[in-house]
């Protein structure tokens, strides 16, 4: 700095030397006094350059540590520190440089700070996601790869970060699906089924990253497992549902269609088939109300209507809708006592029948031809209680 300060200072005044030179040669004629000039502009000259080095000399000295430390400074920051600051001398051209240095450096840590905060809230965000989310560049090296997206891709290691895809992932299907979506603009959407034979499935969105050419694209994968089983089984449910409508609508046309074609003239027989078409609608209503139910527990919005309800009157009913079955079967409905007076309970009145209906149901099903299913109801410290007995297999204890 003290050189490239004195050369230029001394080439200035050199300049002005021989130009003075140059005036005094062309307007002087005297010998001696144009000599006389010459030396004093010579002696001047170099007197003049003497001085541009003691200044050029002071100048240096005093601006080279400042200058020093702001270089300093500024290769720090460079590095990745951020919060330097200099502490100039003085109140000229270095002073203002360092005071808007320090400013400088205040703004550029602030904002760092304030990037690094974002893209800490945004890296707890999409490790918290339930889905998958990986960031790719424009070769497949994967940038960030979130929890999830390790758990569904089942990476062989911990820090796929810089890693290739294809390195860590073996599925093709996936692979394609994001080799198309760095050609493609438009997001790319493929579901995946394992190919292990497992029952897991997994939806994927790939997008490209805006940019030209493309620096990478973005993966969320969605884990449609339990979605799929949910279908699966509602497929299951709405086959048995519309099997098991099918059986008693199936016995109602057949018994009206008998009647139709001249069995309502036969007394001995219209009964017969009367009675099979109210059993199956019967039928009907039970597995209407057990559908009703099943879709009010399902939805959490199970209501009960409490009201008074007499307990002889929900046993006698729920005993003649069971009757022609156990007939069927040759057993025994009997009711093991009425006591007086008839218990009257603060109850649904649906709930309690349904409650009656699948203990009386489960009887049934498990008591041998022959058997003796009975029931009976009663009244204890305020309280109503009925009972189903018979002598199938009963219950194993625990």
């Amino acid at each position: 700095m003290f050189w490239r300060l004195t050369f230029r200072f001394s080439f200035a005044a050199l300049a002005v030397v021989i130009l003075c030179g140059l005036a005094v040669g062309q307007y002087v004629d005297n010998p001696d006094v144009r000599g006389r000039l010459i030396s004093w502009l010579l002696l001047a000259a170099v007197a003049g350059v003497l001085l541009v080095a003691v200044l050029s000399a002071g100048v240096t000295q005093r601006m080279a540590p400042a200058l020093r430390d702001l270089t300093a400074a500024a290769d720090r920051i460079a590095a990745g520190e951020s919060g330097k600051r200099v502490f100039p001398d003085g109140v000229g051209v270095v002073g203002a440089l360092g005071r808007s240095f320090n400013l400088m450096s205040e703004q550029l840590t602030t904002r760092i700070a304030a990037l690094e905060e974002d893209r800490q809230q945004l890296r707890a965000i999409l490790s918290g996601m339930v889905e998958g989310v990986v960031a790719l560049d424009a070769d497949q090296r994967i940038l960030f790869a979130n929890d999830r997206a390790a758990e569904l891709l089942e990476f062989p290691t911990r820090s796929p970060v810089g890693r290739r895809l294809w390195e860590v992932v073996r599925r093709r299907a996936l692979l394609d699906v994001v080799q198309h979506a760095l050609k493609s603009p438009e997001p790319c959407r493929e579901e995946l089924r394992a190919s292990d034979g497992s029952s897991r499935s997994l939806t994927l969105h790939v997008a490209r990253l805006p940019g030209s050419p493309p620096r990478g694209a973005v993966m969320v994968l969605h884990d449609t497992s339990e979605l799929r089983r949910l279908e699966r089984l509602r497929q299951e449910f709405v086959a048995n549902v519309s099997h098991e409508l099918k059986t008693p609508l199936t016995g109602i046309k057949l018994c009206t269609e008998t009647l139709l074609a001249g069995a309502v003239e036969d007394p001995e027989h219209r009964i017969r088939f009367l009675e099979q078409i109210a059993a199956q609608g019967e039928r009907l209503h039970m597995l209407i109300l057990d559908l009703l139910s099943l879709a009010r527990v399902e939805s959490g919005e199970e209501h009960f209507e409490f009201e008074a309800v007499s307990v002889p009157s929900v046993v006698h009913a729920c005993l003649e809708r069971h009757r022609a079955k156990a007939e069927a079967h040759r057993q025994t409905l009997d009711l093991v006592s009425e006591p007086e007076p008839a218990p009257i309970v603060w109850a649904d009145q649906e709930a309690v029948g349904q409650i009656l209906d699948n203990l009386l149901d489960n009887a049934l099903k498990y008591t041998p031809e022959g058997g003796h299913i009975r029931v009976g109801w009663g009244e204890e410290n305020g309280h109503g209680w009925f009972q189903v007995a018979d002598d199938g297999i009963g219950i194993p204890d625990a």
